[in-house]
């Protein structure tokens, strides 16, 4: 899956909302969530999750004007692709 999301603040401010939506990821998700790596290069998470026994992994940069996520999707989740690339676009525009 891929996908770019545009954002309208400066890149370091993009970055600091990606870290606090990561944070409150796991405060909401803890239990149902296993993060398996979750490390910065720069601009560019790379992750590896189990989120509800679905096992994800990918990387989430953050470009001077969007984010661009490229994920791996276990089988099962790829039908639903639209939808979560559609939910991802959303919680990214609470992001502000």
């Amino acid at each position: 899956m891929h996908i770019n999301i545009p954002h309208k603040t400066s890149k370091s401010e993009a970055k600091k909302k990606v870290i606090q939506a990561l944070e409150g990821g796991r405060a909401q998700f803890g239990d149902k969530m296993e993060i398996h790596e979750e490390k910065w290069e720069g601009d560019t998470l790379t992750f590896d999750v189990t989120v509800e026994g679905q096992h994800i992994s990918g990387t989430l940069t953050v470009e001077d004007s969007d984010y661009s996520v490229d994920a791996k999707l276990p089988l099962m989740l790829r039908f639903f692709e639209g939808r979560i690339e559609k939910e991802i676009a959303e919680q990214v525009k609470k992001l502000g």
